[in-house]
């Protein structure tokens, strides 16, 4: 193979005529060079210890005072907006999906940092980091609350960056003639950190004075800025701290929060990070209790201390996803589509902190069994876009599975939504159609 440096001129030369900024080339050097110097990003059990010092969240809120406004005013809410949902069906912005009452994710978060600006009477700045994909729809669809300044891209929008795919074996750009958007891929939610250097977002937010971020996926509702929790954040003085929780059986082979043997840092290991013969412990949730939630809390004076000294490069480890060119087309050429995560940086932070959340902070919506419970009476939105599980469901959401037959958004429709809320587990079988609000209860199995 010819030098790393050779190799990568002609992507850098593709991502410059691009108009990428300099932090998105260099991140992406950091993940080719890092591909090509052949380090597997295997993380062994020999390495690792379970995570310790982990805080728990019940247990803080006692002794934490909310935020008050001089530290809410501080604090800007960052939210990952760049999906499109397309496992789901659709071709717009995942935030734009319904739940209920017509009101999208988006609805909801305006109205969750509008009634943060109203009740401490100051300003609480919102940024959505956009994809090329979902820009538009995203302020097109905003426009309905221009006159709060939600609307204003110059305000509101982080650009997510592109990455180009490379060919397997080669690690050259792949080219696709008529077709150069199938060239790119999204880069990971770890484009956070070169989006905000890049974007000069960091040294805006910096200049006016915000000190705190809180980071999480638009997609989650129950990723509410928590005034204690933020109070926590900022009297830590941690530079970094990530919300984790439990895993349970069905979080077995997702990846967990782990401590490094040689440093004590804490980092995370997912399952391509993990040596085959070391699976088993991997899915040891009793060895291994927590996991990611993507609900992150940054200082960014930290960020951009960090930033500064490392060449403006976060050193993430990379995943390395072979796809075909043309993901319609298994016949185009494989090549490599590289990512990185934005809750691997708590390693890079030394003093960086964990804290077990309850999981009604974690309610994303990966698939239309996740949207059909938010679209139930199991759970509660309230007019300040707050979301909570109704009280019948005793703190714990009901598990629904459908069919496959129900993969896509639109297909809910023809299913109907009835009452979960005093339902444990709900699983559909073959085509089936509940009556609006049709109640149900324990574990029910609906089949033709």
């Amino acid at each position: 193979m010819q030098s790393a440096m050779k190799d990568f001129s002609a992507i850098e030369q593709k991502m410059e005529s691009a108009g990428l900024s300099r932090a998105a080339i260099e991140a992406f050097r950091h993940s080719v060079e890092t591909v090509e110097s052949g380090v597997s990003g295997l993380v062994p059990e020999s390495d690792i210890l379970p995570a310790e010092g982990v805080e728990d969240w019940e247990s803080l809120r006692a002794g934490v005072p909310a935020a008050p406004r001089e530290v809410l005013s501080r604090t800007v809410v960052i939210k990952l907006n760049g999906g499109l949902g397309t496992s789901m069906g659709l071709q717009k912005a995942k935030s734009l999906l319904p739940i209920q009452n017509g009101l999208t994710f988006l609805d909801l978060i305006v109205r969750q940092v509008r009634s943060l600006r109203r009740n401490a009477r100051c300003s609480v700045r919102l940024l959505l980091m956009n994809s090329f994909s979902t820009s538009r729809d995203t302020l097109d669809y905003l426009s309905r609350y221009a006159d709060e300044g939600f609307a204003d891209a110059g305000e509101v929008e982080i650009m997510q960056n592109r990455a180009p795919k490379l060919l397997v074996p080669g690690l050259e750009p792949a080219s696709c003639p008529g077709r150069g958007d199938l060239e790119w891929c999204p880069p990971g939610h770890g484009d956070l950190y070169p989006s905000l250097l890049g974007s000069g977002w960091l040294d805006r937010l910096l200049s006016e004075g915000i000190l705190y971020a809180f980071v999480s996926n638009s997609d989650n509702l129950g990723a509410q800025l928590d005034l204690k929790l933020l109070n926590w954040f900022a009297q830590s003085g941690a530079p970094f701290a990530m919300e984790v929780t439990r895993r349970t059986e069905a979080d077995r082979k997702g990846g967990h929060l782990a401590a490094r043997r040689s440093d004590g840092r804490l980092i995370l290991r997912e399952v391509a990070q993990c040596p085959e013969e070391a699976l088993g412990e991997f899915q040891n949730i009793e060895k291994y209790k927590y996991f990611n939630t993507n609900n992150l809390w940054l200082r960014l004076d930290a960020l951009k201390e960090y930033l500064d000294s490392h060449g403006g490069v976060m050193p993430l480890p990379v995943m390395r996803n072979v796809k075909s060119l043309d993901p319609r087309d298994p016949s185009t050429p494989k090549v490599y589509q590289l990512e990185v995560a934005m809750g691997a940086a708590v390693e890079c932070f030394q003093g960086a902190r964990a804290v077990c959340v309850p999981r009604t902070r974690f309610f994303p919506v990966k698939t239309t069994s996740d949207l059909l419970l938010l679209r139930s009476d199991a759970v509660q939105i309230s007019e300040d876009g707050s979301v909570a599980l109704a009280p019948e469901c005793g703190g714990r959401a009901p598990l629904v599975s459908l069919d496959a037959r129900y993969k896509f958004v639109d297909s809910l429709d023809r299913l109907g939504v009835p009452s979960l809320k005093r339902v444990r587990s709900l699983t559909v079988r073959g085509e089936h159609t509940f009556q609006p609000g049709e109640a149900l209860e324990g574990d029910v199995v609906a089949a033709p």
